[in-house]
């Protein structure tokens, strides 16, 4: 009698938890689109922006608040269980500024999800770069290391709530590191970006004895053709001194071949990447393909496939929302998904809506196994 009595009632706490997660995501997408809707007619929407400006002057010179601010609502229903949430995904903020060929930035990373007294994750930016000329760009101590299609895309601009899955598993998700790095154009439509970083997991900037990678990316702007009206190919490669303490993946080195293609209002991105497993982490090799249609200043319709693979069992983790469900690996994993972004300012104010279905297949059949749909609403705005 008392375990039937314990089973109804943690079966009405469930309940009420789902219960509680439906109302909270309801209220959430109710005031997402109440505020857009208000603030898309408003057309002093877009001035409010100046209001970061804390300085300039007349010869460039600038100081700036900065910052992102993003919010999630999530639903998962898979064959393994069920998940849902809805919670603040990114809080920064900080500080630019330039005095003549000096740039610098200061961001803080903060959990909004707890109290204030916990809520301080880290730096990010934390860094500053030198215009060597007006080509060249010296930037060093606390800045993003980007590789890969979503891995160079800062969550600001992504055109998807979260980065791709390929992304998740090859790109060191820290993204911040401890570095030197030097960017710049060539002739011709190339440009580069290389650099080297210490693998520290300081949440400030730090210097250990944990290891270092090097970053090299090289990119060329096509001319325009019967195909395209505007194309870019790029490839990232990096060699990682792996460390069992570092904060980067388990790959001694990962290779990412990347495009994007614009004709009239259509768009294709894609990215083929391949990594080195090592520290008992598997071979990975997938691609991704996102083809998008640009409908109107204001809305963007957005797919993607994903696919990976990797060499041996255990290799491939789940996106962020699947792992909820299940925190196993597995060694396939596909992913299709289709959105829509609506953005008032750009990407400095949008919401974005996507459903997704997707699968893992797990050869160990140790926890990984995964196949179930995806809801994502989500609001993000920076400046």
């Amino acid at each position: 009698m008392q375990k039937t009595s314990s089973t109804q009632s943690r079966k009405h706490t469930d309940n009420r938890t789902v219960k509680h997660n439906l109302l909270s995501s309801v209220i959430v997408t109710s005031l997402l689109i109440t505020s857009f809707i208000a603030q898309a007619e408003d057309s002093s929407f877009e001035e409010a922006w100046q209001y970061v400006d804390l300085y300039k002057n007349e010869q460039g010179d600038y100081f700036k608040l900065s910052g992102r601010l993003q919010l999630d609502s999530a639903w998962n229903d898979a064959e393994q269980g069920e998940f849902n949430d809805t919670s603040w995904r990114r809080f920064r903020f900080g500080f630019k500024g330039k005095i003549g060929e000096l740039t610098g930035a200061l961001e803080a990373d903060i959990n909004l999800n707890k109290s204030f007294s916990d809520s301080y994750n880290r730096l990010t930016d934390a860094n500053l770069s030198w215009a060597m000329d007006d080509r060249t760009k010296l930037t060093f101590l606390k800045h993003s290391a980007g590789f890969t299609m979503d891995g160079k895309t800062s969550s600001k601009k992504l055109l998807t709530p979260q980065r791709n899955n390929l992304t998740n598993n090859l790109w060191f998700t820290a993204e911040y590191f401890t570095g030197v790095s030097v960017k710049g154009k060539l002739n011709d439509g190339w440009t580069y970006n290389t650099g080297v970083f210490s693998s520290d997991d300081s949440d400030e900037i730090g210097f250990s004895d944990t290891s270092y990678f090097a970053l090299f990316s090289v990119s060329k702007t096509l001319s325009k053709s019967s195909l395209w009206e505007q194309g870019l190919v790029s490839v990232d490669y990096v060699y990682n001194d792996t460390h069992e303490a570092g904060n980067t993946r388990d790959f001694s080195q990962v290779i990412s071949f990347s495009s994007k293609f614009k004709s009239n209002k259509w768009h294709l991105d894609s990215d083929f990447s391949y990594g080195k497993g090592d520290l008992g982490q598997s071979d990975v090799i997938g691609f991704v393909i996102m083809p998008y249609y640009q409908q109107s200043k204001s809305i963007q319709w957005v797919s993607r496939y994903t696919y990976l693979n990797s060499k041996n069992e255990n290799g491939v983790r789940l996106a962020r929302y699947e792992s909820s469900v299940t925190s196993g690996r597995g060694d396939n994993y596909q992913e299709i998904y289709a959105g829509v972004n609506w953005l008032a300012n750009g990407h400095k104010f949008k919401i974005q809506a996507g459903v997704q279905y997707s699968t893992m297949n797990d050869k160990a059949n140790d926890g990984g196994e995964y196949g179930g749909w995806g809801v994502n609403l989500a609001l993000r705005t920076y400046w």
